[in-house]
């Protein structure tokens, strides 16, 4: 299953031919260097590249850091060594709408007041300011269904396994909440689309940030940005530890006369397994696992609709509440982490072919995610009522075949999308690395291995997956879903 920014899109498209690209991309990095100098791009310079992660689907490559190749997900520390140092950037193939990176934002027109002011007779729109090659028919697009099918992969993820919880900690009035929140995620989906509008240049989030308060803004998108990834893959090891250890709750380490319970045990051996992945280069062969997301996510919910009717467990309609205001705060933290994706959101607009169609596609993909969303939630909470588990796949009785399809199914999504999820967070930090070593592979990897180790040590630390997610909800997706957005948008009207 996908989860936020942490579980990401998959565009379902024809390969280009790599070596045109990045003969093409080089050339323009040195016309823009040779005119602009080096202040641009700003920091993260990764975070385009790391958006065309989640939606390349090149043919997958298994090669590992240290490699000479020249490769998409590859950052300086992985660039082609025979380049001469003033050429070796970052190279992305899919050059379709983002430009150069190293392309500053149009300069700014302030008032009196020395505030920054974005006419409406200024504004031109990005999408008519595609280049010749932008225009190219070799570029790859999304299609209306596939655009669709990016946005919920993007945004149904791990948190639908908590939807009966939030039930449970806010009551039937609680999911209400559900719904508002859904209301303004597409309202500010849409107020992404105006800002990216209104002025040429702009692709990514940060960009907006940048356009609406210098690079403060910028930086300050890009961070909470990687503390949600970072925060995403938190969840993943405590869900991977507590769905194996349903599987599997004797099993056990002695160590040195201690004994590691099974929680401890899952958590490690996860993290080991997941460890090789995040040292991959090319992430395209994960991405055509992980691009099955919504697959699972379908399947998860058949499965508790399944158990529930077919299987015919039964229903706990006494012990459900109607409102619980006490915990009603972790039930809007879950809620709002339902609907983390925006950062990703401007990526597939910008890769949209008819971009008109945008507001449809939200909709249409907002409506089938809360719909998701609230049939789980209302189906797990009327099936085991305030015994419900932070994960409703740990309540599922185990000697039904649909239970052990639903289980298994949130044990080995994962997997193939922790690597995805902790690449930009990985790649933002390797551009601190000073320029004169970034050519040893050893920095990437010890950055790479340290970032997984960290969160397995938070992961034990805090192994509250429910708890864990309401926070994540609370203070990176309301800002990032719903507060800058807003902001942005009011600074780039000239309003604030």
């Amino acid at each position: 299953m996908k989860d936020t920014e942490s579980d990401y899109i998959f565009l379902f498209e024809s390969d280009k031919n790599e070596d045109e690209h990045i003969d093409l991309y080089r050339e323009e990095i040195e016309d823009n260097k040779d005119s602009k100098g080096d202040s641009y791009p700003s920091w993260p310079q990764s975070y385009r590249v790391s958006m065309d992660v989640y939606g390349d689907v090149s043919p997958p490559k298994l090669t590992f850091l240290g490699s000479t190749n020249v490769s998409t997900l590859g950052g300086p520390f992985l660039s082609n060594s025979s380049l001469p140092p003033e050429s070796r950037r970052r190279i992305t193939t899919d050059h379709k709408v983002f430009g150069s990176l190293c392309e500053p934002l149009l300069p700014q027109v302030t008032d009196d007041d020395g505030h920054h002011i974005y006419p409406a007779d200024q504004c031109i729109s990005s999408a008519k300011e595609l280049s010749q090659h932008e225009k190219s028919p070799d570029i790859r697009q999304s299609s209306f269904g596939q655009a669709v099918v990016n946005v919920v992969n993007v945004l149904c993820g791990v948190a639908l396994l908590s939807t009966p919880y939030a039930m449970k900690e806010g009551g039937w009035f609680g999911l209400s909440i559900l719904f508002i929140f859904s209301v303004l995620s597409f309202y500010t989906g849409i107020i992404i689309r105006y800002c990216l509008d209104s002025q040429p240049g702009l692709s990514t989030y940060p960009d907006i940030g940048e356009a609406a308060f210098g690079l403060a803004g910028r930086l300050i998108i890009s961070i909470f940005f990687y503390v949600e990834l970072y925060a995403s893959c938190v969840e993943f090891i405590i869900m991977e530890s507590d769905s194996l250890s349903s599987l599997f709750p004797n099993t056990h380490l002695n160590l040195g006369g201690h004994q590691l319970s099974s929680h401890y045990l899952f958590a490690i051996m996860i993290t080991l397994i997941v460890l090789p992945t995040v040292w991959l280069r090319d992430l395209s062969f994960l991405s055509y696992i992980s691009a099955g997301g919504v697959l699972v996510t379908i399947l998860v919910v058949i499965c508790l609709f399944w158990v529930g009717l077919v299987d015919n467990i039964g229903f706990q309609h006494d012990s459900t509440r109607m409102l619980n205001l006490s915990s009603l705060p972790v039930s809007i933290g879950i809620y709002g982490y339902c609907y983390a994706g925006h950062a990703v959101l401007p990526h597939i607009y910008m890769s949209m072919e008819t971009r008109n169609q945008y507001p449809l596609v939200l909709l249409t993909s907002f409506a089938i995610c809360t719909l998701l969303y609230a049939g789980a939630a209302t189906m797990g909470y009327m099936m085991f009522g305030e015994s419900i588990e932070s994960q409703f796949t740990l309540n599922l009785p185990s000697n039904f075949l649909a239970s052990k399809i639903a289980v298994w199914a949130t044990v080995i999504s994962p997997l193939t999308k922790y690597a995805i999820t902790i690449s930009p967070v990985a790649r933002s930090l390797e551009e601190l690395i000073p320029s004169d070593d970034q050519r040893s592979h050893i920095y990437s990897i010890l950055f790479r291995t340290t970032l997984v180790i960290s969160s397995l040590v938070v992961a034990i630390c805090f192994p509250f997956f429910a708890l864990v997610m309401s926070l994540i909800g609370s203070l990176m997706t309301m800002l990032v879903s719903f507060i800058f957005p807003c902001v942005c948008f009011l600074r780039m009207l000239g309003v604030m």
